[in-house]
């Protein structure tokens, strides 16, 4: 990385190197949701199951992460009671007017699901009321926020059930990488070894484990992306994830911009993938969003696109795509 603006060492000064560099925030109103998306997904078993995305809105989290921007889709007050059960409400019923109730869901808040300012642990009864229907819950936190909200949720799943099997839970963390010294300037707020003991703690109350990994993370030189990546999805492994998500690094923050971070290829993304499935102990998915701004090349852009798609589905790797403009096959790995 070519850092091109000077990046503090204190925690405070990282924190306010990040705010002062944000765009304005939009406006979002706290009892509406962002949207439902149904995308496909290998499960645990093997099988192909639909799932449900709501992006519920609600406050943001309280790190300030060099490479974040989903603040962009939280609001800045605390979350109001009662809100995201509105928001899961319609959401729900946009689900049932689709004519389609996939049976699993995320519920994906820009944020942590146990942070009690962003989620009121008042609204968990009533929120897990409203998830008995699906088979297993998704939800994402932060890993030092792990412990006894967790807990509590789970209590209120199985209550909600009424002697009938609750749904599972799974929390999706996000490590972005096991590198220690880019993990720490990530501005992350904890160290592998914290991340470890969280991913202890969440198998400790029976809760599966879902990670996050960046491609193309700040601070780590471009020759040792591909093998910090290798080494990440290990020790999400070694941490029983029984998912590991590809997420390539969104510029459009302004801190990134600021110190001069490359943006990842959609190449990289597919050797990331593609040597994450030759070394997997569990399922690796590359996420597909917005993909088509990482493509170095349009013409075989949606050609890439399917066999990623594909390689998540079946969990193999696949041919690369040959490109006669590209003159390459790009994102093979060797």
């Amino acid at each position: 990385m070519t850092q091109t603006t000077a990046y503090p060492s204190a925690r405070v000064d990282r924190d306010r190197f990040v705010l002062e560099r944000r765009p304005l925030r939009p406006q979002l109103d706290p009892w509406r949701h962002q949207g439902v998306l149904i995308e496909e997904e290998r499960a645990a078993d093997g099988r192909i199951v639909d799932v449900a995305t709501i992006f519920l809105t609600g406050r943001e989290c309280p790190w300030r992460c060099v490479m974040c921007d989903l603040w962009q889709h939280t609001i800045p007050a605390d979350t109001p009671h009662g809100a995201l059960v509105r928001q899961l409400d319609d959401a729900l019923e946009a689900l049932t007017a689709r004519g389609t109730f996939p049976p699993h869901v995320k519920l994906y808040n820009a944020g942590n699901f146990f942070d009690p300012r962003a989620v009121p642990e008042s609204d968990y009864d009533a929120m897990a009321q409203r998830l008995v229907s699906f088979r297993h819950v998704i939800v994402e936190s932060h890993p030092v926020l792990v412990g006894e909200r967790l807990a509590r949720f789970k209590t209120a799943l199985t209550r909600a059930a009424r002697g009938a099997d609750a749904p599972t839970l799974e929390v999706a963390m996000g490590l972005e990488t096991s590198h220690p010294d880019a993990l720490d300037r990530l501005n992350k707020g904890f160290t592998p070894e914290q991340f470890a003991r969280a991913a202890d703690r969440l198998h400790l109350h029976g809760a599966a484990l879902r990670v996050f990994l960046l491609v193309g993370v700040p601070f780590i030189v471009p020759s040792e992306q591909q093998e910090w990546i290798a080494r990440s999805v290990a020790f999400a492994f070694d941490c029983g994830a029984g998912v590991v998500s590809l997420i390539p690094t969104r510029a459009g923050n302004g801190a990134l911009e600021a110190l001069g971070a490359p943006t990842p290829t959609l190449g990289d993304l597919e050797m990331a993938l593609e040597r994450a499935l030759r070394a997997a102990r569990g399922r690796v998915f590359a996420d597909l969003w917005d993909l088509q701004r990482f493509a170095d090349c349009l013409s075989c852009f949606r050609e890439r696109h399917d066999r990623l798609r594909l390689m998540n589905l079946d969990q193999h790797p696949r041919p690369p795509v040959a490109c006669v403009r590209c003159g390459t096959t790009p994102g093979h790995a060797a």
